[in-house]
């Protein structure tokens, strides 16, 4: 079984390489909650919506090959699902306040030097860290 800091690399370069043939191919920005508002019709504008939906549907299918060919990941959720509501409602209004998500701002955007992208990455890491830490200090995770 390879190293666990492998499946990390190799997540990353796939990311990379997807970001960069949808830049450089289509001209449009990688980025998942753009996306995903298109696939479900909640955008109009974007990427044409059969690409958006091929793009959002090949995440978690990759996600299954990937796991299948490898043996299998391990998953760890919070047992209470009211936490992962919420979570998810916070992340969706992150993305809307921010004008985007992880991919857009830190894969695509920092990519190309984009001022509002890189200060949104420090943003949401600078939020991310704190997060983990008040965590750490209530004893939640």
């Amino acid at each position: 079984m390879p190293e666990a800091w492998m499946f990390g690399l190799l997540g990353g370069l796939m990311i990379g390489c997807a970001s960069a043939l949808m830049l450089l191919g289509l001209g449009r920005i990688a980025g998942i909650s753009g996306l995903g508002a298109r696939a479900v019709g909640l955008a109009d504008a974007g990427a044409p919506q059969s690409l958006a939906i091929f793009f959002i549907v090949g995440l978690p299918l990759g996600a299954f090959l990937m796991a299948r060919a490898l043996g299998g990941v391990s998953l760890h959720f919070p047992p209470n699902i009211a936490t992962l509501i919420i979570a998810g409602l916070v992340v969706g209004f992150g993305t809307r306040l921010g004008s985007g998500c992880t991919s857009g701002h830190g894969v695509c955007g920092m990519s190309r030097f984009s001022r509002r992208s890189i200060s949104a990455t420090l943003v949401f890491m600078a939020s991310g860290f704190a997060t983990v830490a008040l965590m750490r200090l209530l004893g939640i995770s």
